[in-house]
């Protein structure tokens, strides 16, 4: 392609002007949709006139600052935009969707480790985009749809389909790919009647395992509603960077609800997708085993060591004593063995500690999910230690970030890299070739995981395909049916 200074494309909503950087053909703040009200449903973005310059990322969506994200607050509520990567307008290329991870409670589009420049290269053209994080996405607001923020991806996924063969992208080889919270957010994309027929293929990183009932949801949002002294029925009146405030405060609470809100509370995880019956008819790993998406050809996986990055932030990496690591079991173990079960491994407390809540928030939901799907599936685990700590992080919790988009040097997640990036430029070549040659063919390079062979991709220095390598994880949660998190006592 021949470069311009200002490559312009035409899609449904008008004309777009981009800019070229190094080489690729890059447009940002692209509206894709809009909330009709607060709390509603998204609508199609209204149409421009003239050419539009998509030069700047749109703005974030109200969300949480625990995370050193307070410089992301805005007045602005035009949040819904995508942003686009393209080596070649003129080409019919496979297509990468992201959705961005945060504990569904943080993250924009526009942070440096999700541009999408080097996978572009590759390529591919990459699509990022916002959607309604917190309160504003995942409360149970009476009288609003439930998981506005699920429905935010559909728009986004809609307006690709409509819109991104103008940038060079074949709508009928899009890919959906996510990590963390956006893993379980395509995982549940995967389980929704509105988004059948959107994507073509699946990418889910470190699925967390927080699905939600309608019930503690709604305690949820009453409690929310109780921090800014309103009622549930009024917290479209609050403003909603102060409802974002509260429900950080909500957060650091959490231990206060315990005894309604059980688990969730104890893991700080109090938003996400509802089961509401309708949006989400069921939770990912029943409806893949029901059949749903079975045309949906996916790639499922998990670092290895998941747990280690929460561990040093709560600051006992290396301080797990034998009753911390018990209360962990006690809390996290699937009943009614699964505690003398992760003793009889023969691992110390720091270990048990770790691989108990890795397999209960990431690990086993994610080998699950593959095992529920009744179409094609392949699984990997990376294991390649972070090199920041002197490998203590070991392969920890977002470490597959910055491999998988090649940004190893911007960004929050490259700070797990530290300063030596060889290795990592080796492991973020494999990572990109095998989401790209997904992508494009359903094929990432190793054969399709089955439960006769269980093979995986472990990747590393020397990758390898091999038997699923966390065996005495997978026998110990085999009998584990994943649920949506109950609230105590049931309806209040």
């Amino acid at each position: 392609m021949t470069d311009v200074v200002a490559p312009e494309v035409r899609v449904g909503n008008g004309r777009l002007r981009g800019r070229m950087e190094s080489g690729v053909a890059v447009f940002r703040g692209i509206p894709f949709a809009e909330p009709a009200a607060r709390f509603a449903a998204p609508t199609p973005a209204a149409p421009w006139q003239g050419t539009r310059e998509a030069f700047d990322f749109g703005p974030p969506p109200p969300q949480s600052s625990r995370f050193g994200t307070d410089a992301l607050e805005s007045a602005d509520d035009g949040w819904l935009t995508a942003n686009v990567w393209t080596p070649d307008p003129a080409a019919r290329l496979p297509v990468l969707v992201w959705i961005q991870g945060g504990g569904y409670v943080f993250g924009t589009a526009s942070l440096p480790e999700y541009d999408g420049r080097r996978l572009a290269t590759d390529g591919v053209v990459v699509v990022t985009f916002n959607y309604r994080v917190g309160a504003e996405g995942f409360a149970q607001v009476p009288g609003a749809p439930a998981n506005r923020g699920l429905l935010d991806q559909v728009a986004a996924l809609t307006w690709v389909q409509d819109n991104i063969a103008a940038f060079g992208g074949d709508p009928a080889r899009v890919t959906v790919f996510g990590q963390s919270a956006g893993g379980g957010c395509v995982a549940s994309l995967l389980a929704m009647p509105s988004a059948a027929g959107l994507f073509r293929r699946a990418v889910v990183q470190s699925m967390p395992g927080t699905f939600f009932t309608p019930a503690l949801a709604g305690d949820v949002t009453r409690a929310l509603a109780a921090e800014v002294g309103a009622g549930p029925d009024e917290l479209g009146s609050v403003e909603p960077q102060l409802l974002a405030f509260a429900a950080d405060e909500l957060l650091e609470n959490a231990h206060r609800y315990a005894d309604r809100w059980g688990l969730a509370a104890h893991r700080q995880v109090l938003l996400g997708p509802v089961v509401d019956g309708t949006v989400l008819p069921a939770t990912p790993w029943r409806a893949l085993s029901d059949g749903v998406s079975r045309d949906v050809d996916l790639l499922v996986g998990h670092t290895r060591d998941e747990q280690r990055l929460f561990t040093m932030v709560d600051g006992l990496l290396g301080q797990v004593d034998a009753r911390l690591a018990e209360r962990a079991l006690a809390l996290f173990a699937p009943v009614p063995h699964g505690a003398a079960d992760y003793r009889a491994t023969g691992a110390g407390p720091d270990d048990l500690y770790d691989r108990v809540h890795s397999d209960w928030l990431f690990r086993m939901p994610s080998l699950h999910l593959a095992e529920a799907h009744t179409g094609t599936t392949h699984l990997y685990e990376l294991a390649w230690s972070a090199p920041a700590m002197g490998g203590l992080l070991g392969a920890c919790h977002g470490l597959d970030v910055p491999l998988v988009f090649g940004n190893l040097d911007r960004g929050q997640p490259a700070m797990l890299l530290a300063d030596d990036l060889e290795e990592a430029e080796e492991l973020s070549a494999q990572m990109r070739a095998a989401w790209i040659g997904f992508a494009a063919t359903g094929d990432p390079g190793w054969p399709a995981y089955t439960v006769e062979d269980r093979l995986t991709r472990v990747v590393d220095t020397s990758s390898a395909t091999v038997a699923y390598p966390e065996q005495d994880s997978r026998r110990i949660w085999a009998d584990h049916v994943f649920r949506e998190l109950p609230l105590a006592g049931g309806d209040r």
